[in-house]
């Protein structure tokens, strides 16, 4: 089957015909992590990420607030609509998930797009290196942590990690694989002793599905773009838009044009 373009997909996304986890989508593309903030909340936001590029990778931010397209980071993208799922906050409670936000928009709002594992999971892929929850089609685990992020003026909290299980030499290699993209998550936080950075169940993700951990595997560990999230739940917006949890934005930017070599 041929594959989709990003912008193809982007409209497939926008005609609802996608409305889930975009894992796999897309070879070759970035997908994006989304926070959107209204204008005075916007600046600290963007020093937390800056304080936290692990986990908050920044792609891209709108040159104004309202702005609902970034050309640079895809052509024609409407940020109300390109996203397969959406949630909505209040101070800091969820108060909807939605497969666009154009009820929602606002002439005060400033989208961030942060990276996302997705793009390093297609060179884990390409090194032979099997994605479990790709393989089992299942959203990626992602989990709360012990591991605090470096605060800002109003943001700040522990990180989450997304979870992929690897016998110990495909650990080791994959670390030798994703420090080559510090856009996107870079190399893994953590592998083995889930206990150690405050995981008690492997098995009971916080976001996501949990998946197959075979004997010989250990579970491998990133810093991930739902880490956001959690700080925006403790700084508690008076509104904020995001992501659902594994529905991201497909680009336009390559993964290859995020690499920093071999």
């Amino acid at each position: 089957m041929q594959q989709l373009t990003p912008a193809q997909i982007r409209q497939k996304v926008r005609n609802k015909e996608i409305t889930g986890n975009t894992s796999g989508l897309a070879k070759g593309f970035v997908q994006c992590n989304m926070v959107i903030l209204p204008a005075d909340w916007a600046s600290d936001f963007q020093r937390f990420c800056e304080q936290n590029p692990r986990p908050c990778p920044l792609v891209a931010v709108s040159e104004n607030p309202g702005d609902i397209h970034l050309d640079k980071v895809g052509k024609g993208i409407d940020i109300r609509h390109d996203l397969p799922s959406y949630k909505v906050f209040e101070h800091g409670k969820l108060i909807n998930e939605v497969t666009d936000v154009e009820a929602y928009w606002r002439d005060d709002l400033v989208t961030f797009f942060i990276g996302c594992s997705f793009s390093f999971e297609e060179a884990l892929i390409d090194d032979g290196i099997e994605i479990r929850n790709i393989t089992e089609n299942k959203n990626v685990p992602m989990y709360r942590t012990n591991i605090a992020c470096t605060p800002s003026e109003k943001f700040s909290g522990n990180m989450v990690v997304s979870m992929r299980p690897m016998v110990p030499a495909d650990a080791i290699r994959s670390v030798q694989i994703c420090d080559r993209f510090p856009s996107v998550h870079g190399a893994p936080v953590h592998f083995g002793f889930p206990e150690m950075i405050g995981i008690s169940d492997i098995n009971q993700p916080d976001f996501g599905d949990a998946v197959t951990i075979r004997q010989n595997e250990v579970p491998v560990f990133w810093a991930c773009g739902v880490t956001p999230q959690v700080a925006l739940e403790q700084a508690k917006p008076p509104f904020c838009i995001t992501h659902s949890p594994g529905c991201m934005l497909v680009s336009d930017i390559t993964n290859k044009s995020l690499s920093t070599g071999c």
